[in-house]
């Protein structure tokens, strides 16, 4: 019986161990910086249309199993793969423009009218631009998950 006691007494102790250890790992992961992904905020009025710039690592963009299509049209009327369309907590709608091998820039764009699988912009970036239809929201969360201080 007493055996039986130590025991129970001592699995709270051990518990808090654990845990002790646990939050060690998790602070000292915390302060490994992430080469996956390097997050640049674009300043100045310049750049509200294209506030962040990502340069992923090439392992990193294999991972993600980044794709990209391309705005298409003219002037009068442009369109993209409505895949490539991400919506923030505001409701705006952003797409990540692909201007360089592993180099990802989010861009405002307005939509007109959504038809089927293609999204028709009254406002955004000029026909021929390739646009990131697959991995866009893994791009969006790096922009907070791995934002450097």
């Amino acid at each position: 019986m007493t055996h039986t006691f130590r025991t129970l007494a001592a699995l709270p102790l051990v518990a808090c161990l654990f845990l002790i250890g646990c939050k060690q790992l998790v602070e000292e992961e915390a302060k490994v910086e992430n080469p996956a992904a390097k997050v640049e905020h674009l300043e100045g009025a310049e750049h509200a249309a294209e506030p962040t710039r990502i340069t992923l690592q090439e392992e990193a963009a294999k991972r993600l199993d980044i794709q990209t299509g391309e705005v298409t049209g003219d002037s009068a009327q442009k369109s993209m793969p409505y895949s490539a369309v991400l919506y923030d907590t505001e409701g705006k709608t952003w797409t990540y423009t692909n201007p360089e091998p592993l180099v990802f820039v989010r861009h405002l764009v307005t939509i007109d009218h959504i038809d089927g699988d293609k999204a028709f912009l009254a406002d955004g970036p000029p026909a021929g631009t390739k646009v990131v239809t697959v991995g866009a929201a893994e791009l969006y969360g790096s922009e907070f998950e791995f934002e450097e201080e």
